[in-house]
């Protein structure tokens, strides 16, 4: 089993929910709001809401480097349908600009599903 993780603009949310299920994956989990950034040193969309007076964007610049908000996606899914996972979610999210997010692959040694006690790949819908 491999766990993707993909950090995303937080946009494209709704298209990468419908790409990953018309790909068949129908089981991943989302986190709401997540901060972080990549090289990049400065979000110019928070810079013009801070110039405008939007607190959210003025609390969001506070002093350092500078944090983006974006998406979370989890996904496990058997060791063959990782690359599948991989591809949709670079298809529907790269945009070719900075920002454009991250993809990490994780091994996953072992799943439980609660209710029925299976193990193993079991769990995974598929």
């Amino acid at each position: 089993m491999k766990e993707v993780m993909a950090v995303i603009r937080i946009n494209m949310m709704n298209k990468t929910k419908e790409a990953l299920s018309a790909a068949g994956i129908s089981s991943f989990t989302a986190t709401g709001r997540v901060l972080g950034r990549g090289k990049g040193q400065v979000d110019f969309r928070l810079m013009k809401g801070a110039e405008e007076g939007r607190e959210e964007a003025i609390a969001l610049l506070g002093g350092g480097p500078k944090l983006v908000p974006k998406r979370l996606i989890t996904v496990v899914v058997p060791d063959h349908a990782a690359k599948r996972v991989i591809d949709t979610l670079i298809t529907v999210n790269k945009t070719g600009n900075a920002g454009d997010g991250k993809i990490f692959v994780l091994p996953v040694l072992d799943a439980t599903r609660v209710r029925t006690g299976e193990i193993g790949d079991l769990v995974l819908d598929e």
